[in-house]
């Protein structure tokens, strides 16, 4: 038995209204305001400075507009929702971080607050999406981009300012190695189920990789935290792998 796919629903405005704002115009006017708001939060960073503010932009306007792409192509809902508009904000506060990293500005309190506001928002923007119904594929792949992309601005920040050195750049690389081999071995390019303990990895992750920017973080206590949470995402993807090779007919 098939079913045909849903199609959207297209709810028209009574005569003599403006046409409704589109998915794709509200995530655009979103992008557009974050992208203000990122200039002003970028000039109160360590190292600020016109070279680093506009990366910090181009960051996140590549980023929005691959998301907005993305939106344009599969999502389902007649608006965009404020769960979408919440991960867009955070990929403005991932931006806004390349800024320190590239003046070489180091740990910083700054640097650790724009961090942890960044990961509170994490999972507040789904549990809004299936409160408010808006609940989608495109919702779900752009927030786990926005933390990988996340994870690897906090590593190369690790890497070059923390005591931790350059290993630390591993805890950012994972999510990214795993799409690379994906490119290589058809097998791997299946989607998988949800499980809860990828999540929680994914917290640890990032909860381990904010605390290598307080300033305050002993150098010994961050050289030994890498190589156990690198053991702890090894371990996850892991159980990612085996699931999907066993599956690989």
């Amino acid at each position: 038995m098939t079913f045909a796919r849903p199609q959207r629903q297209k709810r028209w405005p009574p005569a003599g209204q403006a046409p409704v704002t589109s998915p794709l115009g509200e995530f655009a006017a979103t992008a557009f305001a974050l992208a203000a708001g990122l200039v002003v939060l970028t000039a109160l960073m360590p190292g600020a400075g016109a070279g680093p503010t506009v990366a910090a932009v181009l960051f996140f306007a590549v980023g929005a507009a691959v998301a907005g792409r993305a939106l344009g192509r599969s999502y389902p809902h007649d608006h965009l929702g404020f769960c979408n508009g919440i991960t867009l904000g955070r990929l403005a506060l991932t931006a806004a971080l390349v800024a320190p990293l590239l003046a070489g500005a180091g740990a910083s309190w700054a640097v650790f607050a724009v961090a942890v506001i960044a990961l509170s928002l994490d999972g507040f923007d789904g549990w809004l999406a299936r409160r408010q119904g808006y609940v989608s594929d495109f919702g779900a792949r752009f927030d786990m981009e926005v933390d990988s992309m996340l994870a690897l601005v906090l590593a190369t920040s690790a890497a070059i300012a923390s005591g931790a050195g350059a290993i630390a750049i591993l805890l950012g690389l994972p999510r990214y190695l795993f799409a690379v081999a994906g490119w290589v071995l058809p097998w791997m390019r299946r989607d998988l189920p949800e499980r809860f303990s990828r999540k929680l990895v994914c917290v640890v992750q990032l909860g381990a990789l904010i605390a290598l920017q307080a300033p305050i973080l002993p150098d010994g206590l961050a050289v030994a935290l890498v190589p156990l949470v690198a053991l702890v995402l090894a371990w996850s993807f892991a159980i990612d792998v085996t699931w999907l090779w066993r599956r690989r007919t």
